[in-house]
C-alpha cells in the first residue's frame, strides 16, 4: 500500500534531517562503521556533548540507530538509507556548486533540503518542470533534483516517522 506524502510532510522532514548535529553522527558511522558509545565525542569533536546527545536521541527516536553492548553505536537499514539520502543530496550540490563553489558537506545537504522542501514534486503542473528558486548558481530545472528527490520519498515512504511532527532535538 502506498501513501501520499504531502508537501509540508516533506518539509519537515527536511528541517529534521537538516540537524547539523544529525548528518554529522549518520555520516560518521556511514563512512567508519560501529562508534564505541564513548567514541561519540572523539568521532565528533566539533560537537558540544549537549549536541551529541541531542543527535542520538534524535536518531534513535526515528530508528536510525542502534546501540548493542560490545558492538557501539550503529546505524539500522533505515539509518543506512539515510547516509545513502545524504550522499546523495551533498553530490547533487557538488556538482552544482550548490550553495557556493565551496562549501562544506553538512552546508550542502542542508541547502539541498532546504531546496527539496521547496519543490513540488516532479510531474505536478501538468508535467511541467518548475527551475529551481532563485539562490541557486544553475537554476537548472527541477528534474534535475530527480535523483535526490526520488531518494529522499522513498526514504520518507520506508521512515514515515521522520515526517511526523512531533517535538524533536535540534
Amino acid at each position: 500500500m502506498t501513501t501520499a506524502i504531502h508537501t509540508r510532510d516533506v518539509q519537515h522532514a527536511c528541517t529534521v534531517l537538516s540537524s547539523p548535529a544529525l548528518i554529522r553522527l549518520i555520516t560518521e558511522i556511514d563512512d567508519n562503521g560501529a562508534i564505541p558509545r564513548r567514541g561519540l565525542a572523539r568521532m565528533l569533536s566539533d560537537l558540544t556533548p549537549h549536541h551529541i546527545g541531542q543527535a542520538t536521541e534524535l536518531a534513535r527516536s526515528l530508528r536510525l540507530i542502534s546501540a548493542r553492548p560490545g558492538a557501539g553505536v550503529d546505524l539500522t537499514t533505515s539509518g543506512l538509507e539515510l547516509a545513502d539520502v545524504y550522499d546523495a543530496t551533498a553530490r547533487w550540490a557538488r556538482r552544482h556548486a550548490y550553495p557556493a563553489p565551496v562549501a562544506d558537506f553538512t552546508s550542502r545537504i542542508q541547502h539541498t533540503l532546504a531546496l527539496l522542501a521547496q519543490t513540488p514534486e516532479l510531474g505536478e503542473e501538468g508535467g511541467h518542470h518548475r527551475p529551481v528558486p532563485n539562490g541557486s548558481p544553475s537554476a537548472q530545472p527541477a528534474t534535475d533534483l530527480a535523483g535526490p528527490r526520488d531518494l529522499l520519498i522513498q526514504w520518507l515512504h520506508a521512515n514515515p516517522q521522520a515526517a511526523q511532527r512531533t517535538e524533536c532535538a535540534e
